[in-house]
């Protein structure tokens, strides 16, 4: 498995109440999308930054949506681009589930 994560600026304007309103009509875009495990929502009042967390089945399936069409997207709609960092995810601890997945990687 491989985790992404996703920073961007958000505009200054934006409290706590339009990040949550902006993040939850995106949400459906992710439900059910192909290879994605999971997405956590990410934000930081302090140094205006929103994002997200990304648990991915592989790095193929992320990058089929992190292209061209998608960052742009983003930039338009957040006022900057997409800061993406990829992280190879071997161990997983669920605790909503009585297990720990090991080798996630494979």
């Amino acid at each position: 498995m491989i985790t992404a994560i996703v920073r961007f600026k958000l505009p200054a304007a934006w409290d706590a109440a339009k990040v949550a309103q902006v993040f939850q009509n995106s949400a459906p875009k992710y439900q059910g999308l192909e290879g994605l495990v999971r997405k956590y929502y990410l934000f930081d009042a302090d140094s205006r930054t929103g994002g997200g967390c990304y648990l991915w089945e592989s790095r193929e399936a992320a990058e089929r949506v992190y292209n061209a069409e998608w960052r742009q997207m983003i930039t338009e709609r957040y006022g900057a681009p997409p800061e993406i960092s990829f992280f190879e995810t071997p161990v997983v601890v669920d605790n909503t589930l009585p297990k720990t997945a090991l080798d996630a990687a494979e």
